[in-house]
């Protein structure tokens, strides 16, 4: 009588089949549920894969993308509440650290800046005006000749912006022009220019308790950096470290931001670096500047069947 077989086995034996040597080998054939697992399993890690893989990007989703993720952001900044009483209180306890680590240079520069009309009048519309401009045309640079560094570089971007939020939202913070007491000039106000969403007539479509960390400073490198890893000409990869340098100056100068809310955009900026290393692999200088795959992104593919549909 033949031995019973143990109960619980996960494959299966065929009837034996003579082998070359002249013996007998066997089969296993694999539970079904096991091959479902592992096929269900090999398809997501292939979607990942292709999801993590540079494409070409497409000009329509491009723009559409910014511009949702722009809007959204804004939503969200102006909506977290302006905590006034918070946002003194943390700008009092900001202006006592850098005191105490003697950094705290920021009213002498603000006065010794205001003193020159046409230097201030240039810094409030550097202030209003290049931090949009010079952030669109880097990214645009990159779209048109590195379309294979794009994605990356954009997911730094939004990676940094993204996390600012939280510091928003957790540290509200007033700039310096707006403390009590430290007699910082609104150098906007008082040359009568536009510099600032955050002054004069524009000061209610802009969140003005929302200074830490600085997104003029988290930007700007991200622009500088960017420009210096990828440009190959040198006068290029100089001025694109002036750029943030420059940025720097113009926030203190305008009693717009602290130095402790620049280090807050660094900080924020080395988030959305690891963010991208860790999704794509590489930095993205470092990735092909052309992309290898040019099928069209699954995420793109999916979208445009659906507007296909009837």
């Amino acid at each position: 009588m033949a031995d019973s077989l143990p109960m619980g086995e996960a494959s299966v034996k065929t009837l034996e089949t003579p082998a070359a040597a002249g013996g007998t080998t066997s089969t296993d054939v694999t539970s079904p549920t096991v091959a479902a697992g592992e096929t269900r399993r090999g398809a997501e890690d292939t979607l990942l894969t292709r999801l993590r893989v540079p494409r070409r990007p497409r000009i329509w989703f491009e723009v559409l993308l910014i511009a949702l993720s722009y809007w959204t952001y804004s939503l969200i900044r102006n909506a977290v509440p302006e905590q006034k009483a918070a946002a003194l209180a943390n700008a009092d306890w900001i202006w006592s650290v850098e005191r105490g680590l003697g950094i705290a240079v920021e009213h002498s520069v603000n006065h010794a800046v205001n003193s020159v009309t046409w230097l201030v009048v240039g810094m409030n519309y550097y202030y209003a005006t290049l931090h949009f401009i010079v952030t669109i045309g880097v990214l645009v640079w990159i779209y048109r000749f590195h379309p294979g560094r794009y994605a990356a570089t954009r997911l730094v971007l939004f990676a940094t912006t993204g996390v600012a939020l939280l510091g928003y939202y957790f540290f509200p913070l007033a700039p310096p022009r707006l403390m009590n007491g430290q007699r910082f000039i609104d150098t906007v106000l008082v040359h009568h220019t536009w510099g600032s969403m955050a002054s004069g007539n524009l000061k209610h479509m802009s969140n003005q308790y929302a200074a830490m960390p600085s997104m003029h400073i988290g930007w700007s490198l991200w622009c500088g950096l960017t420009i210096f890893a990828v440009a190959s000409a040198p006068w290029a990869r100089i001025l694109g470290l002036l750029y943030p340098a420059a940025t720097l100056v113009v926030i203190v100068s305008t009693a717009n931001h602290f130095w402790l809310d620049a280090l807050g955009g660094m900080l924020c900026l080395a988030f959305g670096y690891t963010v991208s290393r860790t999704w794509y692999g590489s930095l993205p200088h470092r990735l092909p500047r052309s992309p290898l795959d040019t099928t069209p992104h699954p995420a793109t593919a999916a979208l445009l069947n659906r507007l296909r549909r009837p």
